[in-house]
């Protein structure tokens, strides 16, 4: 049986989730919510809303914390970008995969369309839609090219919704999610906004592929391992090992939490840094030199300049202005990414004092091991190993961590989100009327 076969077999089974499993889709759902919650108020939000309004009429599906039903394919595409905007949704980091970003906004606008779906049911939904794409990720051998959350994202989630809509014709599925795959690398070099709008497409293209499968329309099948298929044009890879695991490793708890919202390549040096601050062991005057001994997709990924023009897109992927951000305010808050910070002297002094350095590390889509080396003002000189980045299951947040996280979101939604998305984000999920 082919790994494509397989992967297929895998979508459609029915499962029952360990209980461990149960609880990691859960306690994701619940920050893939909230970090939905908080991209309802960030730049750009108010226009993709004003554009899915324009893309036809109807109230099949909630928006995030607006308060406003849109057609499925519409709500799906802007709960992704809202999800994804602020670069605070969960990622799986040896896929390079935000996965919960796409699956949870195409199952949301399902799930709501059908008014309403068992726990269970949504969870089996969301964790093989998850599996999937991180599996795509995990599969592949070289650097990013095209925007794999995106691509990869798009698949796992049009599979994920064909089981939210009894669809039986998974191949057909499969075909047309893949053949609406799109989103390169060059939005991420330049800092554009089109990267979640990446994000959005791949959700509402999952809508659009199950959709068209259940008015009779077909696809390709051979689309991963075929001459013109997934691992030919996208990434090169193998998808064999990966479908070898299939059902006995499940890849949602290997999903890493964001505790900043700013790009994951960014978070083991902000969590060093916000660690030592906290200890006390230093501040922003006592610094005088940070080196960050790196992998390449670091640097590839945030090691960019800060520069007085650049875009609040980019700004949360400059591991520079991070960093001084950190110093200067103890935490990273996505209203701080203005013209008037970026042109601050200060701001730039200190940014000034990162030095990114290569590790040697072979492996193009690493995010760890990392370490850190700073040189207080007093010759001191503090070095930090970073094995597994904060957020990371071998490096969890802890309660009150994510407490703060939350906090924030809500802080920055654009209304009073409904309650549950921060107390029980399942029963949000899966009961679409309030309660």
């Amino acid at each position: 049986m082919s790994a494509t076969s397989r992967i297929v077999d895998f979508a459609r089974a029915r499962h029952c989730l360990p209980p461990a499993v149960r609880d990691a889709a859960i306690h994701l759902l619940g920050d893939t919510l909230a970090t939905g919650a908080a991209g309802s108020t960030a730049p750009g939000a108010d226009g993709v809303l004003a554009a899915a309004r324009n893309w036809g009429s109807g109230e099949d599906s909630r928006v995030i914390a607006r308060g406003v039903r849109l057609p499925a394919a519409g709500a799906a595409f802007v709960n992704a970008f809202q999800i994804h905007c602020l670069e605070w949704d969960a990622v799986h980091e040896p896929a390079v995969v935000h996965a919960l970003s796409t699956v949870t906004a195409s199952v949301l606008a399902a799930i709501d369309r059908r008014g309403g779906c068992d726990p269970d049911d949504a969870l089996a939904a969301l964790a093989v839609g998850v599996d999937i794409a991180s599996g795509l990720g995990i599969a592949a051998r070289t650097p990013l090219s095209f925007f794999r959350p995106a691509t990869a994202g798009c698949i796992g989630s049009a599979l994920a919704v064909a089981r939210i809509d009894g669809v039986e014709r998974f191949d057909d599925v499969l075909g047309l999610a893949y053949s609406q795959c799109a989103g390169t690398m060059q939005a991420h070099v330049e800092g554009s906004i089109a990267l979640p709008l990446q994000i959005a497409g791949a959700a509402r293209a999952a809508i659009a592929a199950v959709d068209l499968v259940k008015a009779g329309l077909t696809g390709p099948h051979d689309v991963l391992e075929g001459p013109f298929g997934y691992f030919r044009l996208f990434d090169e890879g193998d998808p064999a090992g990966y479908a070898e695991t299939l059902g006995n490793v499940w890849r949602i708890s290997e999903v890493s939490v964001k505790p900043f919202p700013s790009g994951r390549a960014s978070h083991a040096v902000l969590a060093a840094l916000d660690a030592l601050l906290r200890e006390g062991a230093i501040d922003a005057g006592s610094v005088v030199r940070i080196e960050a001994f790196v992998p390449p997709l670091i640097q590839r990924l945030v090691g960019r300049p800060l520069r007085p023009d650049m875009t609040p897109a980019y700004a949360r992927l400059c591991l520079p202005l991070l960093v001084a951000l950190m110093l200067t305010d103890r935490r990273i808050d996505p209203r701080r990414f203005t013209t008037g910070t970026f042109a601050d002297p200060a701001i730039m002094a200190l940014a000034g004092r990162l030095v990114i350095t290569l590790d040697g590390n072979d492996d193009p889509n690493a995010l760890s091991p990392q370490r850190l080396v700073i040189t207080r003002r007093d010759g001191e000189v503090i070095e930090r190993n970073i094995p597994h980045t904060l957020g990371h299951p071998h490096a969890a947040m802890s309660p009150a961590q994510t407490m703060t996280k939350r906090e924030l979101a809500r802080e920055l939604a654009a209304s009073e989100p409904d309650p549950r998305l921060f107390a029980d984000p399942l029963s949000y999920f899966t009961r679409p009327e309030p309660l």
